[in-house]
Formats: structure tokens, sequence, C-alpha cells
């Protein structure tokens, strides 16, 4: 039988993702503040943002006050917002357009579950499984995962900008064991990304599991691939 009692999920891209694109939102937005919306500034929008995100330092600040994270994260994500717009075309009023876009994926509307996130969750949960989320993700997650109305599916939730740790440094996975009072050979954590989710939580001594939607899971041969949650739970049985 598997030794498996708690079970650690990514969160953006694993268990729900952007509706449409980070560029098409940031660019309705932008229109408000006479951004002229053409299909190259699209494709050049997605790639600046994708450049600016992997150039961003971990999202891990020195402060402990609740008030000064949440700064730190704006602040953090203004950078990277910055770089995109740097890199296509800066514009007037750029700092009331960054409160406009950060706002946006403060809640639920710009974000939608994969349709069997739900059933997965809960099915685990009928199984006795512990569930935790481990994220990159800023405070906001909170909010979102409210919205989406899944939140309370989850025992623990462990963020970076928390944490004082980002994925795939092997202590935010530690962290979120000691909130279960687990050993590493008794997890497993499931995410979208072979170096934050799959190699950061093998080097904390975790299984993992990459869920591989778009990309060919043959390319992942030595780890556990699925193309969706739903082959989570039989995978998880064999491990």
């Amino acid at each position: 039988m598997s030794k498996i009692k708690v079970i650690f999920f990514d969160a953006a891209g694993t268990l729900f993702h952007v509706k449409g694109s980070v560029a098409d939102i940031y660019l309705i937005h932008a229109e408000k503040y006479g951004v002229k919306r053409t299909p190259d500034l699209m494709e050049s929008l997605k790639g600046a943002f994708a450049r600016a995100f992997a150039d961003a330092p971990p999202p891990v600040f020195a402060v402990s006050d609740p008030k000064e994270i949440k700064r730190c994260e704006r602040l953090w994500w203004f950078d990277v917002v910055h770089n995109v717009w740097y890199r296509v075309g800066m514009f007037e009023r750029f700092d009331e357009y960054f409160e406009d876009v950060f706002e946006a994926f403060s809640g639920p509307s710009h974000w939608a579950l994969y349709p069997e996130t739900v059933g997965v969750l809960m099915g685990l949960k009928e199984q006795g499984y512990e569930i935790g989320i481990i994220s990159n993700f800023d405070s906001r997650l909170f909010n979102v995962l409210r919205g989406l109305s899944i939140a309370a599916l989850f025992d623990t939730i462990t963020i970076s900008s928390l944490a004082h740790a980002a994925k795939p440094a092997p202590k935010i996975f530690r962290l979120a064991l000691d909130k279960h009072a687990m050993d590493p050979d008794e997890a497993v954590h499931v995410g979208d990304s072979l170096q934050d989710d799959v190699e950061g939580a093998r080097r904390a001594g975790l299984a993992a599991v990459l869920v591989s939607r778009e990309s060919d899971i043959r390319s992942a041969a030595s780890v556990p691939a699925i193309r969706t949650l739903d082959g989570l739970p039989k995978l998880i049985a064999g491990l």
C-alpha cells in the first residue's frame, strides 16, 4: 500500500488557470489608457510577460508584518508588469493602470478551475488524504481560492511570501510538511513545473507528480506524469 498521507498541489496551472491569457487581460486594461490592440502587440506582450516573469527574483521578502508583506508583493508585481511594458512600449498613467491590473487578478473573475479539479480534490479527501497547497502565488491566492469555492477543501496553504522561501527551495516544502507533522516520504507534490514542482519536491525528499496538460508527457519519462488531475488517484495508489 502507498505510504502517502498528504498530497500537496501547486495552484495556478495545476488547479486553475487564467481565462484566456495574461497578455489579453493586460491589454484589455491597457486599452482604457489609450493603448491600441493589434495582433503584433498581443504576441509581443505574450513574449514579454514570459521573459519578465522568468527574469524576476523569487517572491521572498525580508519582512514579517502582513501589511509589509502585501506591500512587497505589490512592488514585486509592479516590477514585473513594468518590465513587460518597458519591452513593448510604455504609456502614460502606468501607475493607475498597474493598480487596475493587480486588482483584476485578486479575485476569481480572471481565473477558472480545470474541469476535474473539484471532483478529484473531493475524492482524495473522501479517501482520507490530507490536502495542501504549496505555491509561489502571493497572498491574493486566499481570495482567489475562496472565490473559486475550493478554499475549504485544503487543510493547509503555504505560499512563498509568508514562508520566506519559494519553490524550488526545499525550505518551503519542509514548512508545509511541518504543518501536517509528516515526513517527506509520506507526501507527494503535484504541479506543472519540472523545476519548481518536481525537482523542488524531490530535493526536499517528497515524491512528485508532473501535470503536463499541453506538452508531451513522454519527454519526462523519469517523472510520474499525468495529462489531467483525473489520473492522480490511481497514480498515487501505486507510489
